[in-house]
């Protein structure tokens, strides 16, 4: 049986559509709004989404910092409390085990996984910790809203002093309140728009997103499930663990150098990632030229010949158009360059657009 987060008897009451995902009962959209308003709501005002049912690991002890390095492919040195940082984490071979995010608090770092990988990151992590170091999960008792669009400032203005926000990107504060207890508001999110992420007790969630819900109302806020979650990451040219990001697949090749330092003394699989060099594929954006959508899975060819695969497709509700995410050789993934992609027996025309969409 799927789990629950804390908000799903919320979710079922405002007539959302739940669907199985990642173990979870999660919402997909909701019978008033759907997918396309939902995502036109985040890029014009604001939404608001229920994921919790990603996974929370506390990282602690002398040692913590040194586990840290060893796993992630990001430098994680020079982080201050406050601080949050992306990486992957790999396999020996350089293939992606999961992607997730690093806070750093003055006296421990907490990991915020997928919730398809919230076992075995933690199983992953447990087996490579340096001395000295403690891992603990905090999913049960952690909720995550996520807050984003342009409104969101402002919405989030009226509940907190603009003092408890943080000011600048992938940053992170403590806010303590009478109603929510401690909890932490960080600059992040998965949709390319300015918004908040919201890390709080599961115990205060529900009156936190009812909060929440009430007063961004005036400004057009509205709550968002996973579907025009993955619309946006598309047109935000956000890679996708399972998707862009796969165990088969180097790291290198998924076009997130700046999560990958190379000239950090070692981190599991950089013998590896330095023997993919230079590498023979990389992840591109696809504008759709032709009718219909392209999704994950459909062969790119060019005269004939196999170039490379999609690993996202949809409808961007922003652009009008259908979009992708591929996997193609690096000496035809330049902007401009067109092939042909294969969808249920026809020829789809693509065409090869930077990233992000929008």
């Amino acid at each position: 049986m799927d789990q629950k987060t804390p908000l799903y008897q919320t979710h079922v009451a405002l007539n959302a559509k739940m669907v199985p995902f990642a173990g979870f009962s999660m919402p997909i959209q909701y019978k008033e709004s759907g997918v396309i308003k939902e995502h036109q709501a985040v890029r014009n005002h604001a939404g608001l989404f229920d994921v919790s049912h990603m996974g929370t690991l506390k990282l602690s002890g002398k040692g913590a910092l040194e586990t840290l390095q060893k796993i992630g492919t990001n430098d994680f040195s020079c982080m201050k409390s406050g601080d949050v940082r992306y990486t992957l984490m790999c396999q020996e071979n350089g293939g992606v085990l999961d992607d997730f995010i690093v806070y750093c608090y003055e006296d421990h770092y907490r990991l915020i996984i997928n919730a398809s990988n919230r076992e075995s990151d933690e199983q992953w992590i447990r087996q490579h910790l340096a001395t000295d170091s403690v891992l603990e999960s905090l999913s049960d008792e952690t909720a995550i809203l996520a807050l984003q669009g342009p409104e969101s400032h402002d919405i989030l203005s009226q509940l907190l002093s603009l003092e408890d926000l943080p000011s600048k990107k992938f940053k992170f504060t403590m806010v303590e309140t009478a109603e929510y207890g401690i909890f932490t508001v960080s600059t992040t999110g998965y949709t390319g728009e300015d918004g908040y992420e919201l890390y709080c007790s599961s115990d205060v969630v529900v009156r936190l997103w009812t909060d929440l819900l009430a007063i961004g109302k005036e400004k057009g806020l509205l709550p968002c499930g996973l579907g025009a979650r993955d619309t946006l990451r598309l047109e935000a040219g956000l890679p996708l663990y399972g998707h862009e990001l796969t165990p088969e697949r180097p790291a290198t090749e998924a076009n997130v150098d700046f999560a990958i330092k190379m000239k950090k003394e070692s981190f599991i699989g950089k013998e590896a990632l330095v023997e993919s060099l230079p590498i023979n594929h990389t992840r591109v954006g696809l504008k759709v030229i032709g009718r219909g959508i392209v999704r994950e899975g459909s062969v790119l060819t060019q005269d004939k010949k196999e170039v490379g695969v999609v690993t996202s497709g949809t409808h961007s509700p922003s652009l009008g158009y259908s979009i992708a995410m591929a996997t193609v050789l690096c000496d035809v993934a330049d902007v401009g360059t067109r092939f042909m992609a294969s969808v249920r027996g026809r020829e789809i025309e693509v065409e090869v657009v930077a990233l992000p969409f929008v």
